[in-house]
Parts: structure tokens; sequence; C-alpha cells
């Protein structure tokens, strides 16, 4: 596999994992196309174009040194130019890939967050709620991320001469839908239970080695779980806090997550809903898991970084 055929592969993947289904991510892309023939020739000349096919575009590409078959990977949940550096020390690596975005993908990381909507959509939110008040939370990602350095570690791979990519929502689609699938089989009645079935598994199992094993934020482990939404899995970051008293009243009990904010915790306490974060890093690592399962399966070597904990569900 070269370069291109994983990013392809992880958009792939993302698409099959997206809670809008193929359809609503081809609707997405149609209407990028639309608004896109509309622009004059000059805007058209300004236009990301790689739009018109990746719906992640927090995920991308953004070093080809040398286009060779791919080897070797060092993945990380947060590459900088340490890790770059680590790559070129360690040898022999084909390839670097971050979770987390960088270069353009944390430009445009913003972009992505309209996917939360159709979640909540998903959960019972009537669309039109869930887009007026997600609006307002993309334009304030949009304004944090700004003021970024975006390019240091883009810079810093094309300087060392290694080839650089990440993955971020389409992993984060993956484990969404792992979790998701795992929390309806087993169907728990409590809090309690189900921070029970998160903790077997094994990435959540390492991160309770060092103390940020899954957690109950808001509730109690006797609550009853009612209706449980996985709609703080993905969508590039936290969406807006008053979203929780509109799920609250679409029937959703409990809603499992990656992190909170305080504003956010006060507001499910509010709603009286409650929140379950099943862990940061180690979420991703269960995304990113998944994808580079596909890759081991086509014998490439995986080496772990940078927070990164190495799960092999290939049989």
């Amino acid at each position: 596999m070269k370069i291109q055929d994983i990013q392809k592969l992880a958009i792939k993947m993302g698409i099959e994992s997206d809670f809008r289904g193929k359809a609503g991510v081809q609707k997405l892309l149609e209407s990028k196309k639309q608004k896109f023939d509309k622009l004059s020739e000059k805007d058209k000349k300004e236009f990301d174009k790689d739009a018109l096919e990746n719906p992640y575009l927090d995920s991308g590409v953004y070093n080809v040194a040398e286009d060779k078959n791919i080897k070797r990977v060092l993945v990380g949940i947060d590459i900088g130019p340490e890790e770059i550096l680590i790559a070129k020390e360690l040898g022999n690596i084909d390839l670097v890939v971050a979770h987390h975005p960088i270069g353009k993908g944390l430009a445009q990381l913003a972009d992505v967050m309209e996917l939360q909507a159709d979640v909540c959509n998903y959960y019972g939110v009537p669309i039109n709620v869930a887009e007026g008040l997600m609006r307002e939370r993309i334009s304030e990602v949009a304004r944090g991320v700004n003021s970024s350095n975006h390019q240091r570690t883009v810079d810093a791979a094309r300087l060392m001469k290694v080839n650089l990519m990440n993955s971020h929502t389409p992993c984060d689609n993956l484990a969404a839908k792992f979790l998701k699938k795992l929390v309806e089989e087993k169907k728990p009645e409590r809090v309690g239970d189900l921070i029970n079935i998160l903790k077997e598994i094994p990435e959540y199992k390492e991160a309770m080695k060092i103390g940020v094993g899954p957690k109950i934020f808001v509730g109690s482990p006797e609550n009853r779980c009612g209706k449980i939404a996985l709609s703080e899995i993905t969508g590039g970051t936290e969406g807006s806090p008053k979203l929780y008293e509109k799920m609250a009243q679409a029937g959703v009990g409990t809603i499992v997550g990656m992190h909170i904010s305080e504003e956010h915790k006060k507001e499910a306490e509010q709603a009286h809903v409650n929140i379950v974060i099943a862990g940061h890093i180690s979420s991703d690592s269960l995304g990113v898991n998944l994808f580079m399962d596909e890759l081991e399966k086509k014998g490439i070597e995986i080496v772990a970084c940078s927070g990164f904990t190495r799960v092999s569900r290939v049989k």
C-alpha cells in the first residue's frame, strides 16, 4: 500500500462507520459539489477541492517525501516535531500517522462538527434544533483553532523528509460504532453496569492502570441508564453544552463521551443526564486500533508512540 491508498482506506472505513450512513455522507459531498459549481472562477481556485471527495477535512496527507510502498508506520495520538525526530532516529519508518489533526486538518477541524448535529438527530433531537445549537459552537471552535501554529509538525516532516498523514474523525467513527454495538448487545440497566462493560475493553483496561479509566462524571452507579447515546465520541470536539437538555427531552438518559468540560458537566447535571467518560486517549486508541488492524492485515508493521496503546484484534 502507498500513502494515498492508506488515506483512501481511512475515508472508506470512516464512511462505513458514520452515523449518517453512506447515503447521508454522499448527500454531504453532493451539497459541497453544488456549492463549488456555483462559485466564481476566482473563488473556485481558492476552494479546497479535497472537500469534494473527503468528508473528513480534519484528516489527510500532509507530506509525501517518498511515494513508496509502506511497510512500517509510526503511529501516535499526538504527533509533533519530536515524534518526527523519533521516526528519523528509529529508521525504517515509512510513514508517520497521527490521530489528532495537524496542518490543514487542524485548521479545518470545525468543518467536521456538523456531524454532531446528525448524531443528535439520530438519537431523537430535531435536526433544526441540533443545527441551531451547533452553529454557534462550530463558529467558536473555528475561531479557537485559527491562531494555532498549524504547520509546525508538517514543516518538521518536510525538513526531515518524513511521510506524514493523520486520521481523526474516521477513527473516532470507528470507535463510536464499536462502542454503540457493544452497548446495544449488552443492554446495561444501571450506570455501574455500563462502566463495568467499558472496563472489559483492552484499551480502557490499560488506561485504568494509570488512573484514567472509565468514570462517572454525572450521576451514580445506581442510576438507571435509560436510553444510552454514543453522541460524544465523534464529531471533532465537544459540541454545544445546551444540547444536553434537548437530548434529555428526546429520551436520552445516559451519554458516553471521551471528555467533558465543567460547563458541559453543569448543563448535563441540570438536565439530569448521566455522563460516562470512557476516556480520551484510550478511546482514541480504540478507534486508531480498528484502523491499524486493517493495515496489519496487509502486512504493515505498527510501531506505537505518543500515548497510542496498540491492541491488535487481527486473528
